[in-house]
């Protein structure tokens, strides 16, 4: 992808930098909150819908590129009201009933504010890409104040994270202009990708069936 020039905004990004405390401390208050989730889960369960926790902060070109596209001049007060993934955290499941029960369970945390939700795997996007994303707010306490602080979670399964990494690779050697033939490549792989999920979970509810009737039979 074509590196683009940027304005002028050593300044305003001098001052950015001061905002990035609280989206880098946004990040990890949220990917404890997940852990212990997790962990809690295992607990009760004895299995674990996570399997791993990704994050990143946004660089600063690509917040540049965002605003611009926009319309919107670059200041830092255009970032916190136009930019809502500064701060991004990716969680990976085993299933996609998984991802609803993640979902869940941060919307139940009472310092979690839920600012909105789009769902693609209900709706997916033209180019096939599956995934649930919500934007939220934690309260990140300072020494004299509290900060709502916006973070961006996707939710997806391994196999979606998949398409998903190899998807963004491609595009991005075609400047996100692909062949017609490769986008509709990528959206068979896409449905494969969703067909593959549902084995997979058809077989692991198999096992868990076969275990269950195990347990009975030896009771």
């Amino acid at each position: 992808m074509a590196k683009i020039e940027l304005p002028d905004v050593k300044d305003i990004f001098l001052e950015y930098r001061k905002m990035q405390l609280l989206y880098q401390s946004a990040l990890k208050e949220i990917g404890t909150k997940l852990e212990i989730l997790n962990d809690e889960f295992k607990f009760v369960h004895k299995y674990n819908p996570i399997e791993h926790i990704e994050s990143r902060m946004k660089s600063e070109e690509s917040i540049v590129r965002k605003l611009m596209k926009k319309g919107q001049d670059i200041t830092v007060e255009n970032i916190e009201r136009y930019i809502d993934d500064v701060a991004g955290i990716r969680v990976i499941c085993s299933f996609t009933p998984d991802i609803y029960r993640i979902v869940d369970m941060i919307s139940n945390q009472d310092d979690i504010e839920v600012v909105r939700t789009k769902d693609y795997m209900v709706n997916p996007k033209p180019s096939g890409y599956r995934s649930y994303h919500m934007i939220v707010k934690v309260p990140i306490f300072l020494s004299d104040t509290v900060v709502p602080t916006r973070v961006e979670i996707q939710i997806r399964t391994v196999a979606m994270d998949f398409w998903a990494s190899l998807e963004h690779k491609i595009y991005y050697k075609y400047d996100g202009h692909a062949p017609e033939y490769i986008r509709t490549e990528l959206r068979e792989c896409a449905e494969m990708i969703s067909f593959l999920d549902s084995k997979m979970l058809a077989i692991n509810e198999e096992i868990h069936s076969l275990k269950q009737d195990d347990m009975r039979e030896e009771l």
